[in-house]
Order: C-alpha cells, then sequence, then structure tokens
C-alpha cells in the first residue's frame, strides 16, 4: 500500500471554510477513485496560517498513476476554489511505502470549531 502525503496551507481565519471546502470536494472525490483505500485530513493551527496534510491511501504506485498522471510526485489540483484559498499552489508530494501499522477504531467527525 502507498502513502500519498500533501501539505496545503491557508490563512488561520481561513481554516473551517477550507476544511468544510475539502469535505465537499476533495476528500469525497478521492473516496470515489478506484484503487484508494482512503483519506486523512491532519491540521496545525498557528496564529497566522493553518497547515493540512492530507494523508490518501491506494493500493499500489499503478493506482496513484491512474489518478494523478505519469509523474505521480505532481500535485494534482482539480477544483478552481483551490487557488482562493491556498497560500501557494505547491507543485510536489511525496509517497511512502506502508510497511505496517493499524489504526484503532474511526476517526471521530469533526464536532465545532476547531481551536
Amino acid at each position: 500500500m502507498i502513502a500519498r502525503i500533501w501539505h496545503g496551507a491557508v490563512q488561520t481565519p481561513r481554516k473551517d471554510a477550507y476544511y468544510d471546502y475539502m469535505m465537499k470536494t476533495g476528500v469525497p472525490w478521492y473516496k470515489s477513485l478506484e484503487g484508494n483505500r482512503g483519506v486523512l485530513v491532519l491540521q496545525k493551527t498557528s496564529p497566522e496560517t493553518t497547515d493540512f496534510l492530507l494523508l490518501s491511501f491506494w493500493d499500489s504506485m499503478d493506482a496513484v498513476r491512474k489518478f494523478a498522471g505519469e509523474n505521480p510526485e505532481q500535485a494534482v489540483y482539480n477544483f478552481g476554489e483551490d487557488k482562493d484559498f491556498l497560500l501557494e499552489m505547491e507543485s510536489k508530494v511525496d509517497h511512502y511505502e506502508i510497511r505496517s501499522g493499524f489504526l484503532s477504531g474511526g476517526v471521530p467527525p469533526r464536532s465545532g470549531p476547531t481551536p
């Protein structure tokens, strides 16, 4: 299994709007793609900026290529409002082969604004 790691940053006052935007666009889109095994959205907030890491999990690098194209290290921006939210349209992503690990239970749904 492959983990694909994308990073993006927004201005902190817009973090909740961007999160909601991702949950309406990108996350359901990933879920619909063949070979995708799941997505985690991670957030780190500072007073000025909020960083998001999107970890997507794939059956193989072939599945990643079906999603990202022949240059899988290239970031994919598929939604028009990305450029309105993101401070930078980062061009590269990272991939890691998952060797072992586990998640216990599910990721709890977000309830209310994040600090």
